[in-house]
């Protein structure tokens, strides 16, 4: 190939042009927000030069006039790749909002799309870095037509393949139902909004003032909705936190997560134990100390933490090998199980299945919570999910009775007649169809 020739100048003009297209102005305009550039977040979640985009040099899709103005810039606002993060294969898109507010139209719908399809084809996770206003509505309802694609690829790979959003922006419109398609999804406090309907529409429609962050912002996603599963306070901290969270992944369905850390050693009894579960059946406490006392050292990482706190779910390691951990938590509620609380954890058990992670349910669970408001609400079928979760999976699936198993609530939690392969009763438990008080009455 001739180096001097016009083809080669031209592409040389094209990366110039690449360069010149992200200017210090909009990266200041960014971080004057506590947000990172496109590029930033893409070079801090993969490992140091391994990321290869593709599709560096496409333009905005021609428009009718009508449709007003399309910038013509390179990349059409999304940047989509492959590279390692922690030495494994691992594809990624990254919406821009600093060219046309990360909006997606046609080309930008194409670009994620196929990265998604290579994703799939090669069997390895694909990461979301979103941070768009919606559709572009000068290329009209094509642009709509984008998201159903990227709808379709994500349900077609669901259970194939781990699929995660990082929220690292607004999320708007049609755009929310991307990440709730996904497995899990991660916010940053204060920067990062998901809402249907923005604020601008919900005070002209129902005349309400509500800011973003009120409306949907990572609190309120984390603690009310369940939507978000982890939030932190700043972009490096989500994406720090998103690479330990793949640690724990297989690449895929038909492979086993990797083990991290085991030494080959022996485990011991932790004395610790003996001293958490109360003797008292009535008094409260945290089984997440049960929890960090049974798994390694350091490695349980939490999921929803925040929504539906009376049930726990995570991901931890038992001897270097990833195991997921469902637990009721009787300092919430008493551990019952409500609406939300069998909904967390059957979506949570059925991602575990899907992906070759053996079950450890820890079981303290006076029955289901009472109520004119959860039987209206539907807790019978939300209840049927957590029953239906366990009883598909095909996981290795150990229950430890801490102390309560009281009712309907006995069966749910992975009972040996639902299919758990072994159940073990701590020297606390009591197992009954309901608990003294109820019994005597």
């Amino acid at each position: 190939m001739d180096l001097s020739g016009k083809h080669y100048k031209a592409f040389i003009e094209r990366q110039e042009a690449l360069k010149k297209q992200y200017s210090p102005q909009q990266a200041e305009k960014q971080h004057s927000k506590g947000k990172l550039t496109a590029f930033e977040r893409i070079n801090l979640l993969f490992d140091a030069g391994s990321f290869e985009e593709i599709y560096t040099f496409v333009t905005p899709a021609a428009q009718p006039v009508e449709f007003g103005k399309v910038e013509k810039s390179f990349g059409d606002g999304v940047i989509v790749g492959h590279g390692k993060v922690n030495g494994r294969l691992v594809f990624a898109y990254a919406q821009d909002f600093t060219i046309m507010g990360g909006s997606l139209g046609i080309i930008h719908a194409k670009k994620i799309a196929k990265i998604q399809e290579m994703a799939l084809k090669m069997g390895s996770p694909i990461i979301g870095l979103i941070d768009s206003g919606g559709a572009r509505i000068q290329e009209g309802v094509a642009s709509l037509s984008g998201y159903a694609s990227i709808f379709h690829n994500i349900i077609q790979s669901s259970g194939i393949i781990p699929q995660i959003s990082v929220i690292m922006g607004p999320a708007a419109g049609g755009a929310v139902y991307s990440p709730a398609l996904t497995d899990f999804v991660f916010m940053t406090n204060h920067t990062s909004y998901m809402f249907v309907t923005g604020p601008n529409v919900v005070k002209e429609v129902l005349n309400e003032e509500v800011s973003s962050d009120q409306l949907g912002g990572a609190e309120v996603h984390a603690r009310k909705s369940g939507v978000a599963h982890m939030i932190y306070d700043d972009e490096e901290n989500t994406i720090l936190a998103l690479k330990k969270f793949l640690s724990y992944l297989p690449s895929n369905n038909v492979e086993n997560p990797p083990v991290v850390g085991d030494d080959g050693a022996v485990p011991d009894v932790n004395p610790k134990l003996r001293d958490i579960i109360p003797d008292d059946p009535n008094k409260a406490y945290d089984v997440k100390e049960v929890i960090h006392q049974i798994v390694d050292k350091n490695s349980f990482f939490e999921t929803s933490e925040l929504f539906a706190a009376n049930i726990v779910t995570g991901l931890a390691r038992l001897k270097g090998k990833t195991i997921g951990v469902v637990a009721n938590q009787p300092k919430v509620l008493a551990g019952v199980l409500d609406i939300d609380s069998s909904t967390k954890g059957a979506r949570f058990i059925r991602f575990c299945d899907a992906f070759n992670i053996p079950l450890l349910t820890l079981e303290d669970v006076p029955g289901f919570l009472p109520g004119v408001d959860q039987e209206h609400s539907g807790i019978i079928r939300h209840g049927a999910k957590m029953l239906f979760a366990y009883s598909e999976a095909t996981v290795p699936k150990i229950t430890v009775i801490l102390r309560k198993a009281y009712g309907g609530a006995f069966i749910v939690m992975n009972s040996k007649n639902l299919g758990g392969d072994f159940n073990f009763a701590w020297p606390t438990a009591e197992i009954a169809v309901m608990g003294p008080d109820g019994a005597v009455a």
